[in-house]
């Protein structure tokens, strides 16, 4: 399969897959999910990165852009957060791919689905009020991160669990999973799928085809302009080794500081 090919067909099974959020504006919060409430302001705050970082380009003296597309070699790249002044960084190790600049993704070889794991880089400016009969239902989520995070904990068709707090370098956020609820037909919803949230009202730009598909979220607060990243796996089936090298890349994301 030549390059374009395989870029088409990429781009055939990913963008109604997912497309989330890194490339964003985001703001601090505080919200109550369906199941349980916010952490007070006494709650620990849990450092976001959990595991060792992957390592770095041989060139540490040069940080190159996200390539838009294609197979990436193993490095640390730049990716531009909308409406904030500096990047941020993340360190992928090899075997990794990218898809119009917005979406990085690795197959795992002993499972039918491309992009096994993923990461999805959007803005998520709109959210679905029902995932499943989200035509017509995206609604603007708004700017700051607790607008998101709320949106997103009432969503009808899915679930999410209590946000934790986390810290991203010098700025605080927030993660949670999300799923679908056990009991959605995905194939009686629009389009035989989920959408999540979206780019625009009139198409979905992140969605669940899978009913086991499962995501983790983290909403930053970037001097109040929201950054949304979210890692992801397919099912349950994928080797658990690739899909905790999935949350090391997550878990390498580094925003620098703008002052």
């Amino acid at each position: 399969m030549t390059p374009p090919e395989k870029a088409a067909r990429r781009s055939r099974h990913l963008l109604p897959l997912v497309t989330i959020a890194l490339i964003g504006c985001l703001g601090g919060c505080e919200y109550a999910s369906k199941d349980a409430s916010l952490p007070s302001s006494s709650s620990p705050i849990t450092e976001a990165r959990t595991d060792p970082p992957l390592p770095e380009s041989r060139d540490n003296r040069k940080v190159h852009p996200l390539p838009e597309s294609g197979d990436i070699d193993a490095g640390t790249y730049l990716v531009p957060v909308a409406g904030y002044k500096e990047p941020f960084q993340i360190t992928v190790p090899g075997g990794w791919s990218a898809l119009d600049g917005n979406s990085l993704g690795k197959d795992d070889p002993d499972h039918p689905a491309e992009w096994a794991v993923y990461l999805t880089l959007s803005r998520a400016y709109y959210v679905a009020m029902d995932a499943c009969t989200w035509r017509g239902a995206l609604a603007d989520s708004g700017p700051s991160a607790k607008a998101f995070v709320d949106a997103m904990a009432a969503q009808s068709s899915t679930a999410s669990t209590p946000p934790a707090k986390v810290m991203v370098g010098n700025y605080s956020g927030f993660e949670f999973d999300h799923s679908i609820e056990d009991n959605v037909d995905i194939t009686a919803c629009n389009g035989s799928g989920l959408c999540i949230h979206s780019e625009d009202t009139q198409r979905c730009s992140s969605g669940y085809v899978n009913q086991n598909q499962h995501e983790t979220y983290r909403v930053v607060d970037l001097n109040g302009k929201r950054a949304v990243a979210a890692v992801g796996h397919i099912d349950e089936s994928i080797n658990p080794e690739l899909m905790r090298e999935a949350r090391t890349v997550f878990d390498s994301i580094v925003f620098e500081s703008d002052k």
